[in-house]
């Protein structure tokens, strides 16, 4: 695509946004979109956007907001959300992001009522089922629905699920209650597991819940238990009190598994002192694996003739106890071993001084939590965040990390966003996977070539792969080789490295060298490549390279060079 060209259909589109042509200037803006040229794009839209084109508000503030400006992105969907119902629900969607719940509502709402944006009334019985209002967002799904909006059954569906767990769970605690039955309130609240992979999405799902628990732990110690995992699960801090009651409760009244669940519980939080106690009831209650809990907990916190009191106690015939006394005894020397193992003896002193407002002290305390099994992610996110928004680089890719665990996937990216430009390769990749997911490929490339430049192979590949589908050959020939001479064949990436290398080399005339390297990707390309990939993605699909028909080229290529040199040495007899 030539300079000359883009700026043609650029200046026709701005043009016609003058000209209040609004299907003309829709149709240069899809010339940009889906010729990927964004970048390019840019100007042309703002110029656009200042004629008053609707559709370039829309088009600019999705990549205003794709590429991490989502204040400019709120202004030009603000700017047009009254009269574009396509605004209207880009807007409740940022504002949904961000936790503008009320306003997001108002706006999903217009732009269903004004447009029938059949996607803003789903985000909107979304929303209501997230407020802990399933079955409005059901009814409101199946209200005043046509032809062509089937994609509200599957949401109704699921969302009249959640009603229907609600229902039986009360129904089982009402007959409970009434027979002071406590085994048929154990079933009842058992029941609610099927939600356990609902409530990070939903979360005011939480409340009925937590009222239906516990109505099941004042029949049952064993329901009290289940209460308190969920508690630990889905609530605050401030909830962990009542969860420690509850197994404290459920210990006392014999369910086993109870105490050593609360020395867990405590191993999560930093509080090993009161985990050692937990665990040391749970032994005395005849349950083995505490045990090999304590072991660990004595082994992390320096008691190490404790810990080899413990796992001596498995005998020699237990290979994992064997290979932890063999870590106690390199602990035990000081070597180099010793030297990189957390010391978790500073978690009390680095808690005290995170609460007294240390930010490092806070990230240093969740970072030892987070490199502890079992760890708890939303007890870590407080510690961890003043760190990260004080900029602390390892502490904006951890909390990016842990959103990621909670499922808090705007969290995520912001605090992927910010790690990166703060030079970190991992969340670089992650930055280009999510330009790369929304077609954003030029802001792609650009973060996959700086994750390159950090040291990732794969991501070397990635940048070079682009710009290969762009026909950058030159410029994805120092990425590819790179990925290829530097990786090995234990690479999961190699044959696709393989192909687009070759693919690059083929156009810049290097036939010979292309040759091997195509070969070698067309033998496994399906089973390397394809597979991997989701066959329903068709734009993916069509962006892809066919190793096959690069050998065709190839081999074209040089039967033309063949009788080329054949008619010169005709020509020179």
């Amino acid at each position: 695509m030539t300079t000359e060209h883009i700026r043609t259909r650029g200046e026709a589109m701005v043009a016609a946004a003058l000209d209040k042509d609004g299907r003309t200037a829709r149709r240069h803006s899809d010339f940009f979109v889906f010729g990927h040229h964004i970048d390019e794009g840019i100007p042309y839209w703002e110029r656009a956007v200042e004629a008053g084109d609707i559709w370039a508000h829309y088009t600019l503030a999705r990549y205003r907001k794709i590429r991490g400006d989502r204040d400019a992105a709120e202004a030009l969907y603000r700017a047009v959300a009254e009269s574009d119902a396509g605004s209207a629900y880009g807007l409740g969607v940022l504002l949904h992001e961000d936790h503008r719940n009320d306003e997001a509502a108002e706006w999903l709402r217009h732009a269903w009522e004004y447009g029938r944006h059949l996607e803003a009334k789903i985000e909107l019985g979304k929303l209501m089922a997230a407020e802990g209002r399933p079955a409005e967002a059901s009814a409101f799904l199946m209200s005043d629905t046509g032809l062509g909006d089937i994609a509200v059954f599957r949401w109704s569906q699921l969302f009249d699920s959640f009603v229907e767990v609600f229902d039986r769970a009360a129904t089982g605690l009402d007959t409970a209650e009434a027979d002071g039955d406590g085994e048929a309130a154990l079933k009842a609240v058992q029941g609610l597991f099927d939600l356990d992979q609902h409530f990070a999405d939903y979360p005011g799902l939480t409340t009925r819940a937590d009222e239906l628990y516990a109505r099941g732990s004042a029949l049952s110690a064993e329901a009290g238990m289940y209460h308190a995992m969920f508690l630990t699960e889905t609530g605050d801090d401030e909830e962990w009190p009542r969860a420690r009651d509850l197994l404290v409760r459920a210990h006392e009244a014999g369910v086993a598994k109870a105490a050593a669940l609360l020395g867990n519980k405590c191993e999560q939080r930093g509080e090993t002192a009161e985990a050692e106690r937990a665990y040391l009831l749970a032994v005395e209650a005849g349950e083995e694996a505490p045990k090999w809990n304590l072991g660990m907990l004595y082994t992390r916190l320096g008691r190490y003739d404790e810990a080899e009191r413990w796992f001596g106690g498995f005998g020699e015939d237990d290979k994992d106890a064997v290979h932890q006394l063999a870590r106690i005894a390199a602990l035990r020397e000081g070597g180099p071993r010793a030297s990189d193992e957390p010391d978790y003896r500073l978690l009390p002193g680095l808690r005290e001084r995170a609460g007294a407002g240390d930010a490092r002290a806070g990230y240093e305390y969740a970072n030892l939590l987070n490199d502890w099994g079992g760890k708890n992610a939303r007890h870590l996110v407080p510690w961890m965040e003043p760190a990260a928004r004080a900029g602390d680089a390892y502490a904006l890719y951890d909390l990016a990390q842990l959103c990621k665990e909670l499922r808090r996937f705007t969290d995520r990216d912001k605090w992927h966003r910010l790690s990166a430009e703060a030079g970190d390769q991992h969340s670089c990749h992650h930055m280009g996977w999510l330009s790369d997911f929304h077609h954003d490929y030029q802001e792609s490339e650009r973060w996959y070539a700086r994750a390159a430049a950090l040291g990732s192979r794969l991501d070397s590949m990635l940048a070079g792969k682009l710009m290969v589908q762009r026909g950058a050959y030159e410029e994805a020939e120092p990425f590819l080789r790179r990925a290829w001479e530097e990786g090995s064949d234990n690479d999961a990436f190699r044959t696709e490295t393989a192909g687009f290398y070759g693919t690059a080399l083929r156009h810049l005339d290097r036939l010979d060298e292309a040759m091997t390297l195509l070969t070698t990707a067309a033998e496994t390309w399906y089973e390397d490549v394809l597979s991997r990939y989701d066959a329903d993605d068709l734009q993916l699909q069509a962006r892809m390279i066919d190793p096959e028909a690069e050998l065709e080229a190839l081999d074209e290529a040089l039967d033309a060079e063949l009788d080329a040199g054949l008619e010169e040495d005709d020509e020179e007899e």
